[in-house]
Protein backbone atom coordinates (compact mmCIF):
# COMPACT_ATOMS: atom_id res chain seq x y z
CA UNK A 1 0.00 0.00 0.00
CA UNK A 2 1.07 3.29 -0.22
CA UNK A 3 1.27 6.12 1.89
CA UNK A 4 3.46 8.77 2.88
CA UNK A 5 6.52 8.08 4.82
CA UNK A 6 9.30 10.75 5.91
CA UNK A 7 12.35 9.75 4.20
CA UNK A 8 15.53 10.44 5.83
CA UNK A 9 19.15 9.55 5.28
CA UNK A 10 20.16 6.12 7.62
CA UNK A 11 22.54 7.82 9.55
CA UNK A 12 20.17 10.71 10.85
CA UNK A 13 17.29 7.63 11.20
CA UNK A 14 17.12 7.46 14.88
CA UNK A 15 17.00 10.85 15.40
CA UNK A 16 14.23 11.52 12.64
CA UNK A 17 12.16 8.75 14.39
CA UNK A 18 12.67 10.10 17.85
CA UNK A 19 11.53 13.74 16.29
CA UNK A 20 8.31 12.35 14.49
CA UNK A 21 7.32 9.86 17.80
CA UNK A 22 7.93 12.91 20.08
CA UNK A 23 5.20 14.54 17.83
CA UNK A 24 2.84 11.98 17.83
CA UNK A 25 3.03 11.37 13.74
CA UNK A 26 4.06 7.76 13.13
CA UNK A 27 1.80 5.41 11.65
CA UNK A 28 1.77 2.24 14.00
CA UNK A 29 0.17 0.18 10.97
CA UNK A 30 3.08 -0.33 8.75
CA UNK A 31 6.44 -0.84 8.90
CA UNK A 32 9.56 1.41 8.46
CA UNK A 33 11.35 0.26 5.41
CA UNK A 34 15.06 1.10 4.36
CA UNK A 35 16.19 1.06 0.87
CA UNK A 36 19.33 2.47 -0.80
CA UNK A 37 21.01 3.92 2.47
CA UNK A 38 17.27 5.47 3.35
CA UNK A 39 14.93 5.46 6.09
CA UNK A 40 11.39 5.30 5.21
CA UNK A 41 9.21 6.15 8.33
CA UNK A 42 5.16 5.95 7.62
CA UNK A 43 3.21 9.10 9.32
CA UNK A 44 -0.18 9.66 10.44
CA UNK A 45 -0.67 13.21 8.97
CA UNK A 46 1.69 14.66 6.18
CA UNK A 47 0.55 18.20 6.91
CA UNK A 48 1.80 18.09 10.69
CA UNK A 49 5.81 17.00 9.85
CA UNK A 50 7.98 19.66 10.69
CA UNK A 51 8.95 21.78 7.19
CA UNK A 52 12.92 20.55 7.26
CA UNK A 53 12.02 16.58 6.73
CA UNK A 54 11.23 15.55 3.55
CA UNK A 55 7.81 13.51 2.74
CA UNK A 56 7.52 11.34 -0.08
CA UNK A 57 4.77 8.56 -1.24
CA UNK A 58 6.09 5.29 -1.01
CA UNK A 59 4.24 1.27 -1.19
CA UNK A 60 5.25 -0.04 2.50
CA UNK A 61 4.26 -3.30 3.67
CA UNK A 62 0.93 -3.38 7.04
CA UNK A 63 2.21 -5.06 10.38
CA UNK A 64 1.43 -8.36 10.06
CA UNK A 65 1.07 -8.39 14.03
CA UNK A 66 -1.11 -5.13 14.09
CA UNK A 67 -4.73 -5.87 14.60
CA UNK A 68 -6.71 -2.54 14.03
CA UNK A 69 -10.24 -1.26 15.56
CA UNK A 70 -11.31 -1.46 11.96
CA UNK A 71 -10.18 -5.42 11.52
CA UNK A 72 -12.19 -5.95 14.69
CA UNK A 73 -14.92 -3.83 13.97
CA UNK A 74 -15.07 -4.77 10.05
CA UNK A 75 -15.36 -0.85 9.31
CA UNK A 76 -12.93 2.11 9.99
CA UNK A 77 -14.02 3.91 13.36
CA UNK A 78 -13.42 7.90 13.87
CA UNK A 79 -11.66 9.12 16.94
CA UNK A 80 -9.05 11.33 17.42
CA UNK A 81 -5.65 10.39 19.41
CA UNK A 82 -4.10 12.12 22.59
CA UNK A 83 -1.15 10.34 24.40
CA UNK A 84 -2.51 6.95 25.11
CA UNK A 85 -6.40 7.74 24.99
CA UNK A 86 -8.68 7.79 22.32
CA UNK A 87 -11.22 10.33 21.99
CA UNK A 88 -15.01 9.46 20.34
CA UNK A 89 -17.53 11.55 19.00
CA UNK A 90 -20.18 9.20 19.01
CA UNK A 91 -23.89 10.41 19.82
CA UNK A 92 -24.90 6.35 19.71
CA UNK A 93 -23.73 5.06 23.29
CA UNK A 94 -24.69 1.53 22.14
CA UNK A 95 -21.87 2.53 19.00
CA UNK A 96 -18.97 4.05 21.12
CA UNK A 97 -19.23 1.08 23.16
CA UNK A 98 -18.34 -0.88 20.54
CA UNK A 99 -15.67 1.02 19.22
CA UNK A 100 -14.08 1.36 22.58
CA UNK A 101 -14.39 -2.65 23.02
CA UNK A 102 -12.85 -2.76 19.41
CA UNK A 103 -10.08 -0.55 20.83
CA UNK A 104 -9.42 -2.38 23.45
CA UNK A 105 -9.16 -5.63 21.57
CA UNK A 106 -6.69 -3.98 18.91
CA UNK A 107 -3.03 -4.06 19.20
CA UNK A 108 -3.13 0.28 19.68
CA UNK A 109 -1.25 1.44 22.74
CA UNK A 110 -4.06 2.93 24.09
CA UNK A 111 -5.02 2.57 28.03
CA UNK A 112 -8.16 5.07 27.60
CA UNK A 113 -11.29 5.54 25.65
CA UNK A 114 -13.42 8.65 26.03
CA UNK A 115 -17.01 9.64 24.37
CA UNK A 116 -17.52 13.33 24.09
CA UNK A 117 -20.92 13.83 26.14
CA UNK A 118 -21.47 17.45 26.04
CA UNK A 119 -20.09 20.51 23.38
CA UNK A 120 -17.17 22.94 25.15
CA UNK A 121 -19.17 25.56 27.04
CA UNK A 122 -18.56 27.72 30.01
CA UNK A 123 -15.94 30.70 30.44
CA UNK A 124 -12.74 27.45 30.90
CA UNK A 125 -14.23 26.21 27.13
CA UNK A 126 -14.71 22.48 29.26
CA UNK A 127 -16.62 19.48 27.57
CA UNK A 128 -18.14 16.15 29.92
CA UNK A 129 -16.65 13.30 29.02
CA UNK A 130 -18.16 9.56 29.24
CA UNK A 131 -15.24 7.40 30.53
CA UNK A 132 -15.48 4.13 28.65
CA UNK A 133 -12.37 2.71 28.97
CA UNK A 134 -9.61 3.54 31.61
CA UNK A 135 -9.19 5.24 34.86
CA UNK A 136 -9.62 8.69 34.74
CA UNK A 137 -9.45 11.28 32.04
CA UNK A 138 -5.92 12.46 32.69
CA UNK A 139 -3.73 12.06 29.80
CA UNK A 140 -0.51 12.60 28.94
CA UNK A 141 0.65 13.98 25.35
CA UNK A 142 3.75 14.42 23.38
CA UNK A 143 4.28 17.41 20.88
CA UNK A 144 6.91 18.50 18.84
CA UNK A 145 9.20 17.39 21.63
CA UNK A 146 7.44 18.94 24.79
CA UNK A 147 5.14 16.97 27.00
CA UNK A 148 2.23 18.04 28.37
CA UNK A 149 -0.17 16.52 31.29
CA UNK A 150 -3.94 17.19 31.26
CA UNK A 151 -7.27 16.54 32.65
CA UNK A 152 -9.60 16.73 29.53
CA UNK A 153 -12.68 17.04 31.60
CA UNK A 154 -11.24 19.82 33.74
CA UNK A 155 -9.19 21.75 30.86
CA UNK A 156 -9.31 22.70 27.27
CA UNK A 157 -6.78 21.38 24.71
CA UNK A 158 -6.59 20.58 20.92
CA UNK A 159 -4.68 18.51 19.44
CA UNK A 160 -5.82 19.42 16.21
CA UNK A 161 -3.91 23.21 16.53
CA UNK A 162 -0.59 20.99 17.20
CA UNK A 163 0.72 21.92 13.46
CA UNK A 164 -0.17 25.60 13.95
CA UNK A 165 1.54 26.26 17.58
CA UNK A 166 4.77 24.66 15.68
CA UNK A 167 4.40 26.81 12.89
CA UNK A 168 4.16 29.73 16.14
CA UNK A 169 7.12 28.29 18.30
CA UNK A 170 9.46 28.19 15.52
CA UNK A 171 9.23 32.41 14.75
CA UNK A 172 10.04 33.04 18.90
CA UNK A 173 14.08 33.69 19.42
CA UNK A 174 15.85 33.35 22.61
CA UNK A 175 15.25 36.25 25.19
CA UNK A 176 12.16 37.71 23.52
CA UNK A 177 9.58 38.06 25.85
CA UNK A 178 6.38 36.41 25.29
CA UNK A 179 2.42 36.52 26.49
CA UNK A 180 0.64 34.00 26.24
CA UNK A 181 -3.10 35.54 27.08
CA UNK A 182 -5.47 32.28 27.63
CA UNK A 183 -2.77 29.82 27.80
CA UNK A 184 -4.30 26.57 29.26
CA UNK A 185 -2.53 23.68 29.85
CA UNK A 186 0.97 25.49 28.13
CA UNK A 187 0.62 24.44 24.28
CA UNK A 188 2.28 27.73 23.84
CA UNK A 189 3.99 28.65 26.67
CA UNK A 190 6.36 25.68 27.13
CA UNK A 191 7.64 25.52 23.25
CA UNK A 192 8.16 29.41 23.69
CA UNK A 193 9.89 28.89 27.12
CA UNK A 194 12.12 25.49 25.31
CA UNK A 195 13.46 28.20 22.51
CA UNK A 196 14.78 30.34 25.41
CA UNK A 197 11.80 32.86 25.73
CA UNK A 198 11.01 34.56 29.10
CA UNK A 199 7.07 33.60 29.24
CA UNK A 200 4.11 34.07 31.10
CA UNK A 201 1.16 32.05 30.43
CA UNK A 202 -2.32 33.55 32.09
CA UNK A 203 -5.96 32.05 32.46
CA UNK A 204 -8.92 32.20 34.45
CA UNK A 205 -9.36 28.14 34.99
CA UNK A 206 -7.28 27.46 38.10
CA UNK A 207 -6.58 23.80 37.28
CA UNK A 208 -4.95 24.94 34.12
CA UNK A 209 -2.51 27.40 35.46
CA UNK A 210 -2.11 24.40 37.57
CA UNK A 211 -1.42 22.20 35.10
CA UNK A 212 0.96 24.78 33.03
CA UNK A 213 3.23 25.14 36.45
CA UNK A 214 3.47 21.20 36.31
CA UNK A 215 4.16 21.02 32.58
CA UNK A 216 6.83 23.46 32.90
CA UNK A 217 8.33 21.68 35.76
CA UNK A 218 7.94 18.66 33.17
CA UNK A 219 10.21 20.30 30.21
CA UNK A 220 12.71 21.24 32.00
CA UNK A 221 11.74 25.70 31.95
CA UNK A 222 10.14 26.12 35.01
CA UNK A 223 12.90 29.31 35.18
CA UNK A 224 11.20 31.13 32.29
CA UNK A 225 7.48 30.50 32.72
CA UNK A 226 5.19 32.33 35.37
CA UNK A 227 2.18 31.25 35.51
CA UNK A 228 -0.83 33.48 36.40
CA UNK A 229 -4.45 32.37 37.36
CA UNK A 230 -6.01 35.68 36.74
CA UNK A 231 -8.92 37.29 33.91
CA UNK A 232 -5.54 38.81 31.64
CA UNK A 233 -7.32 42.44 31.84
CA UNK A 234 -6.23 42.54 35.84
CA UNK A 235 -2.85 42.32 35.03
CA UNK A 236 -2.07 45.44 32.81
CA UNK A 237 -0.15 47.21 35.26
CA UNK A 238 2.16 44.64 36.08
CA UNK A 239 2.81 43.87 32.49
CA UNK A 240 1.82 46.97 30.41
CA UNK A 241 4.81 47.54 27.47
CA UNK A 242 6.32 44.22 28.45
CA UNK A 243 5.62 41.64 25.54
CA UNK A 244 7.57 40.77 22.37
CA UNK A 245 4.75 38.35 21.14
CA UNK A 246 1.06 37.61 22.42
CA UNK A 247 -0.87 34.75 21.60
CA UNK A 248 -4.84 35.61 21.65
CA UNK A 249 -6.16 32.18 20.91
CA UNK A 250 -9.62 32.56 21.94
CA UNK A 251 -11.15 33.50 18.60
CA UNK A 252 -14.85 33.28 18.97
CA UNK A 253 -14.07 36.86 21.34
CA UNK A 254 -10.67 37.74 21.25
CA UNK A 255 -11.65 41.22 19.75
CA UNK A 256 -13.20 41.72 23.00
CA UNK A 257 -9.61 41.99 24.83
CA UNK A 258 -7.85 44.04 22.09
CA UNK A 259 -7.85 46.79 24.73
CA UNK A 260 -5.28 44.85 26.70
CA UNK A 261 -3.58 43.23 24.83
CA UNK A 262 -2.28 46.84 23.29
CA UNK A 263 -1.67 47.61 26.93
CA UNK A 264 0.61 44.41 27.38
CA UNK A 265 2.37 45.03 23.97
CA UNK A 266 5.88 46.80 24.04
CA UNK A 267 7.74 48.81 21.49
CA UNK A 268 7.94 46.52 18.82
CA UNK A 269 5.25 43.28 19.34
CA UNK A 270 4.01 40.29 17.39
CA UNK A 271 0.41 39.49 18.01
CA UNK A 272 -0.82 35.64 16.98
CA UNK A 273 -4.38 36.23 16.36
CA UNK A 274 -7.21 33.67 16.14
CA UNK A 275 -10.42 34.36 15.09
CA UNK A 276 -13.75 32.32 13.61
CA UNK A 277 -15.05 34.29 10.51
CA UNK A 278 -17.46 33.80 7.66
CA UNK A 279 -15.22 32.74 4.58
CA UNK A 280 -16.07 35.45 2.29
CA UNK A 281 -13.94 37.55 4.84
CA UNK A 282 -12.01 35.67 7.20
CA UNK A 283 -9.22 38.21 7.84
CA UNK A 284 -11.29 41.55 7.45
CA UNK A 285 -12.77 41.53 10.57
CA UNK A 286 -9.84 40.97 12.63
CA UNK A 287 -7.68 43.25 10.70
CA UNK A 288 -10.10 46.05 11.11
CA UNK A 289 -10.74 45.56 15.07
CA UNK A 290 -6.49 45.02 15.85
CA UNK A 291 -6.70 48.82 13.82
CA UNK A 292 -9.26 50.31 15.74
CA UNK A 293 -7.43 49.42 18.81
CA UNK A 294 -3.56 49.99 18.25
CA UNK A 295 -3.71 53.07 15.66
CA UNK A 296 -2.51 55.42 15.87
CA UNK A 297 -0.27 54.81 18.69
CA UNK A 298 1.15 51.54 16.91
CA UNK A 299 1.95 51.42 13.37
CA UNK A 300 0.12 48.04 12.50
CA UNK A 301 1.10 45.68 9.54
CA UNK A 302 -0.14 42.18 9.03
CA UNK A 303 2.78 40.32 7.85
CA UNK A 304 0.72 36.47 7.90
CA UNK A 305 -3.40 35.80 7.05
CA UNK A 306 -3.25 31.91 7.72
CA UNK A 307 -5.94 29.41 7.54
CA UNK A 308 -5.83 26.98 10.70
CA UNK A 309 -8.91 24.97 9.92
CA UNK A 310 -12.27 25.03 8.71
CA UNK A 311 -14.71 25.48 11.81
CA UNK A 312 -18.59 25.27 10.57
CA UNK A 313 -19.69 25.34 7.43
CA UNK A 314 -18.32 28.25 5.45
CA UNK A 315 -17.13 29.64 9.15
CA UNK A 316 -12.96 29.19 9.04
CA UNK A 317 -10.68 29.45 12.04
CA UNK A 318 -8.32 31.97 10.87
CA UNK A 319 -4.77 33.53 12.29
CA UNK A 320 -3.35 37.05 11.51
CA UNK A 321 0.11 37.33 12.47
CA UNK A 322 0.24 41.07 12.86
CA UNK A 323 3.09 43.32 14.13
CA UNK A 324 2.83 46.52 16.14
CA UNK A 325 5.38 48.95 15.96
CA UNK A 326 5.24 52.02 18.32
Amino acid sequence: MTVPCVRAPREEGEATRQELADADLIDDAYELTVDEGELYIPVTDPDAVPADLEVVSRPVDERETQTTPADVLGFEPSYERLGRAALLDEDDDERAREIADAIVASDLPLETVLNKASKVKGETRVRDWDLLVGESTEVVHREYGCEFALDLAAVYFSPRLATERNRVAEQVVEDERALDMFAGVGPFVIPFAKRGADCVGVDVNETAIEYLRENARRNGVADRVTAIRADVTEIDDEYANWADRLVMNLPHSADAFLETTVELAGDDCTIHYYDIQHEDDPFGPGERAIREAAEPEYDVSVETERIVRSYAPHELNVCLDVRLER
